[in-house]
């Protein structure tokens, strides 16, 4: 046998079995939902039935402003009343199947952001129904401010066991801890003002935290691309902010609010192709919201001083809200349809 030549490496022998089981384990087949009705309900679904809630609030006020009848406002009114009828009822069936997955919701970020909006979207249904009938929609707001205790106290108790990077401030606080000022605003409409008048000043003291802790962290961080819409969010309490002070005759405070709402959405508007470089998401439903608050903000203050200026910008803003809040709704609640939005959300299952 003839020796191995020294120019010729000898041949090196790789194993393949790590790499077929690294293959293995990265194409794993996702968790199998168990038969049943309504295990999988995406808490993301709430956060575009909140902004068309708030959006038929807005249009009841407007009406007047642009002498419209008064039956296409009840009309979108009672569409997004049954919406959220609808999906209160799976996610409810969802809870009573396994009361812990709201933990595994509030765990992760579009889950905590979607809970939140669920238990405020009770407050403006609420609001919504009082126009048919004060006392189904005093009997929404009670039930939406017992919801809403408990779901502090549920997630207050995640966020202590949480690593620190999921107890981070983010926008979605806001709707969580800030929220009493949408139980505010559902108060004027159901006619407890001395309620709202209470409400305000813990949901200021929340706010003003989590706007100087945000300043802060965005100093030292920046915002990935997919989540930049819950940016949007940061606009919704200065919008609300304006509405129940001027409801409550604040007049002074609530212009300066409304323009400051105006000038927050305005800057987000010349941001957008910043802020949805990631393409459409269930995050979107972010924008609902806020956009439909400060379109509210508006109607408001010309309620308070009427004027030609304050009747335009009001109803440009209706306008604008109307084509993002219902396109997003539509678009969402298709994925909900064909079984999409439980998986990009990353919904738990009960």
């Amino acid at each position: 046998m003839s020796p191995q030549r020294p120019d010729i490496p000898p041949p090196v022998l790789r194993p393949t079995a790590p790499r077929v089981r690294a293959q293995r384990l990265r194409f794993a087949m996702p968790r199998s939902v168990p038969p049943g009705l309504w295990r999988r309900v995406p808490p993301a679904v709430f956060p575009p039935i909140l902004g068309t809630l708030a959006l038929a609030l807005a249009w009841r006020g407007g009406v007047p402003a642009f002498a419209l009848p008064a039956a296409i406002a009840d009309l979108l009114a009672g569409a997004a009343v049954a919406v959220l009828g609808f999906a209160a009822l799976a996610y409810a069936g969802k809870l009573v199947r396994r009361p812990g997955v709201l933990r595994d919701e509030l765990a992760i970020l579009p889950g905590r952001a979607g809970v939140a909006a669920g238990v405020l979207s009770l407050y403006l249904g609420g609001a919504l129904v009082a126009g048919f009938s004060t006392g189904a929609g005093r009997l929404m707001v009670g039930v939406g401010l017992a919801a809403h205790v408990a779901f502090l106290a549920v997630l207050i108790g995640v966020l202590r066991g949480a690593p620190p990077e999921q107890r981070r401030v983010t926008p979605v606080w806001h709707l969580a801890f800030t929220g009493l000022i949408v139980a505010a605003r559902a108060a004027l409409e159901v006619g407890w003002p001395g309620l709202a008048a209470v409400l305000v000043w813990p949901a200021l003291a929340a706010a003003v935290l989590i706007y100087a802790v945000s300043l802060r962290q965005a100093r030292a961080m920046r915002m990935p691309a997919p989540l930049r819409p819950l940016l949007a969010i940061h606009l919704a309490p200065l919008a609300l902010f304006a509405t129940v002070a001027l409801g409550l005759g604040w007049t002074g405070t609530g212009q300066v609010l409304a323009w400051a709402a105006l000038a927050v959405a305005v800057a987000l508007a010349a941001a957008a192709r910043w802020l949805l470089a990631a393409g459409f998401s269930a995050l979107w439903g972010a924008l609902c919201f806020p956009l439909a608050a400060t379109a509210a903000a508006w109607v408001a203050l010309w309620r308070a001083v009427p004027g030609d200026a304050h009747r335009l910008i009001a109803g440009g803003l209706l306008v604008a809200a109307t084509l993002v809040v219902l396109p997003v709704l539509v678009a969402i609640l298709r994925d909900w349809a064909r079984g999409r939005l439980p998986v990009k959300t990353n919904a738990a299952i009960a």
